[in-house]
């Protein structure tokens, strides 16, 4: 995973003297590169012993190697990056034209499914689908563009004849869980992995004995701690695009990766009933 993608995965879980290097650099990565460690604290109104220690918090020995870990990741994205595109993570302009905003916006995404597949565990993917293969009953849930995510993974399980449900109150999603145990699973989707209804979702399957698996962006946020499993995403988005683009991309990217897996552990059930479901609409699609 990248710098920059880590430092967005960590930003909410920092201490707020942190968080302002984290934002700053978010910001512009540029500062690192032409800044000195006593600048760049200043900057943030904290100190260099702070810059040191979020340095450290990412890997990293200290504000020299942060240095070059950013040289060598802005470098590599701009050669990547068409000239049209905004720097990767800024918000679009009012004055940017629509070429740019395309290719920024394409930009960003291709990287973020990029780096998400990068830094998949595959080990843990491979759990997931065990749980929800042998899963009498799987219940997703997320909030706002989550939900979209979770209402994708029902829908394609569904069509393979799994017993999934998605909810749109988190007072439905949690009393779903009323009706679960072991061997069944909870799916919640937060993308900063701070959602208070995801959290409490994820909690209740626990206390049920029911497997809960978080899909989001911050290893250390309230929603990974409140699950057995967890699938990251790893894309860093701006206030313009918050919630609703590249984050969304990347979870329907693993939402895709949890459905194709589990469909492959019993192909001829999927093929059939994959065939039942196309075959069901047909009229619709010949009127």
């Amino acid at each position: 995973m990248s710098i920059q993608s880590q430092i967005q995965a960590k930003r909410d879980t920092l201490a707020p003297s942190m968080r302002r290097v984290a934002d700053a650099i978010l910001a512009d990565p540029s500062l690192v590169l032409e800044e000195t460690i006593s600048e760049l604290a200043r900057k943030c109104a904290t100190s260099e012993t702070t810059i040191v220690r979020f340095c450290r918090s990412l890997g990293l020995a200290g504000y020299v190697q942060l240095r070059l870990a950013l040289a060598t990741e802005v470098g590599r994205e701009g050669a990547r990056r068409s000239p049209a595109a905004a720097t990767y993570g800024s918000d679009i302009s009012a004055g940017s034209t629509l070429e740019e905003v395309v290719a920024s916006i394409g930009f960003t995404e291709n990287l973020g499914i990029e780096e998400t597949i990068n830094s998949l565990d595959i080990a843990e993917l491979g759990r997931v689908v065990d749980a929800i293969d042998a899963a009498a009953r799987i219940s997703v849930y997320g909030v706002s563009a989550s939900g979209w995510s979770a209402a994708d993974l029902h829908r394609k399980l569904f069509r393979i004849g799994r017993v999934a449900y998605s909810f749109a109150d988190g007072h439905d999603a949690v009393t779903s869980l009323g009706l679960m145990g072991a061997g069944d699973v909870a799916v919640g989707f937060s993308h900063r992995g701070t959602t208070a209804e995801v959290v409490r979702f994820l909690e209740a399957a626990r206390e049920r004995g029911v497997t809960a698996v978080a899909i989001t962006n911050a290893a250390g946020s309230p929603v990974a701690g409140a699950a057995d499993l967890v699938l990251r995403t790893a894309v860093r988005e701006s206030p313009f695009r918050s919630g609703a683009m590249a984050s969304r991309t990347a979870q329907l990217l693993i939402v895709d990766c949890i459905f194709v897996a589990v469909a492959q552990r019993r192909m001829t059930e999927t093929v059939d009933a994959l065939r039942d479901t196309h075959d069901a609409v047909a009229q619709f699609r010949d009127s």
